[in-house]
């Protein structure tokens, strides 16, 4: 098991999974050990899921380096995170997307819209923030709160049954999404209003989208 932030990172890198230059450079500034609850951060750098209460979990590194590198944010670009948990997906986007751009988490239990903008907060990220989840998915106009969509990039950290139509309709054209179905990651690219592509990968395990 790795025992080091830069163990991981290599780990990572070894098994070809994290390639992309930028985002090697958010894995070596995030540090997991800073998003996982106190009990389990001799085992920040395992990499698997870990616990974050509330029957949720800061997702497995390789899957999340996985995600990011089909997800390909880009500097400046306004970006959503549903299932944002204790942060650490929405910090790592932050620092990809720099200043220029920004990044919304939304997140559905309570005590981890408090944990993880605690978690931003203690990381000094200015670029993010976490909202609480609504009864739509991701963050359509309602009564009370502007949309901020179309967004250049979705990432969804949790698996729903079908890919969401509320969550298509947020994303802007030449956008993309990436969100786990049932046990598979689907890479999703807006062409035009009504046109997708979307590239199917098998073999991953999530916990529920709840809304």
């Amino acid at each position: 098991m790795p025992n080091s932030q830069t163990e991981l990172i290599n780990h990572l890198k070894s098994e070809g999974i994290l390639k992309t230059p930028a985002i090697i450079a958010a894995f070596e500034h995030v540090d997991r050990r800073n998003f996982v609850l106190e009990k389990h951060q001799n085992e920040a750098y395992g990499d698997y899921p870990l616990p974050i209460g509330y029957d949720q979990t800061i997702s497995q590194p390789t899957t999340v380096a996985f995600m990011l590198e089909l997800l390909q944010p880009q500097k400046g670009e306004k970006i959503l995170d549903v299932g944002s948990g204790s942060g650490w997906t929405t910090a790592l986007l932050a620092h990809i997307v720099g200043e220029s751009g920004f990044v919304w988490g939304v997140e559905l239990v309570p005590e981890l819209v408090s944990f993880g903008k605690a978690n931003l907060q203690s990381w000094g990220v200015s670029n993010a923030t976490i909202i609480q989840a609504g009864d739509t998915l991701g963050l359509p106009a309602c009564a009370g709160r502007p949309s901020h969509a179309p967004f250049d990039k979705i990432l969804a950290s949790a698996a729903a049954h079908i890919i969401p139509r509320e969550l298509i309709d947020q994303l802007c054209v030449g956008g993309k999404m990436v969100i786990p179905v049932g046990s598979s990651i689907f890479s999703i690219d807006r062409i035009s209003e009504n046109d997708f592509n979307k590239e199917e990968f098998v073999g991953f395990a999530f916990v529920p989208l709840r809304y």
